[in-house]
């Protein structure tokens, strides 16, 4: 991508979710899923954010197998909600039409979510990036099944989670 605005590099900068300013890819750093904005130069002055987060399918982070059929299900489920992300989640009045697809990165099988928006302002378009990122890691904790061992990140993310609610886990 090119042509970047220089305003809205200054805009990923100063925002504390992301890395990568040399470039127009940027990364997330808010998370421990791997969620990246491609950011170019769009028409009437906007600028076009294409987000895309990665989180591991259900069977590549826990100690036991699951069934094909519990992890279809669970992952329709996803795919579902994350269709769901409505108003209020994005500041930019944005209605996003996440894409959810099951692909294979760095040898990992992963539920891979993008979504494009177009705004002009560019601190509102990194805020909204940075949101829908969040979101996507809320709505997959949210369907995390118990009663199954999980590896990282998820047992990383579970464990601080506890330990903000100031639970031991039992």
């Amino acid at each position: 991508m090119s042509d970047l605005p220089d305003r809205a590099r200054r805009a990923f900068r100063d925002h504390d979710a992301f890395d990568g300013h040399e470039s127009d890819r940027f990364v997330a750093t808010a998370t421990p899923f791997e969620g990246v904005v491609d950011a170019e130069s769009a028409d009437g002055g906007r600028i076009r954010f294409v987000v895309t987060v990665r989180v591991p399918m259900l069977d590549e982070v826990t100690e036991d197998d699951v069934a094909p059929v519990v992890e279809e299900g669970w992952y329709e489920t996803l795919e579902r909600r994350l269709g769901n992300i409505g108003g209020g989640v994005l500041a930019g009045g944005h209605d996003p039409e996440p894409a959810v697809e099951t692909v294979t990165h760095d040898g990992t099988r992963v539920a891979e979510v993008t979504t494009a928006f177009d705004e002009i302002d560019p601190r509102r378009g990194v805020n909204d990036a940075a949101a829908f990122i969040d979101f996507v890691e809320g709505t997959y904790v949210q369907g995390v099944i118990p009663g199954y061992d999980y590896t990282d990140p998820v047992a990383g993310i579970m464990a601080e989670a506890r330990r903000a609610g100031g639970s031991d886990g039992v």
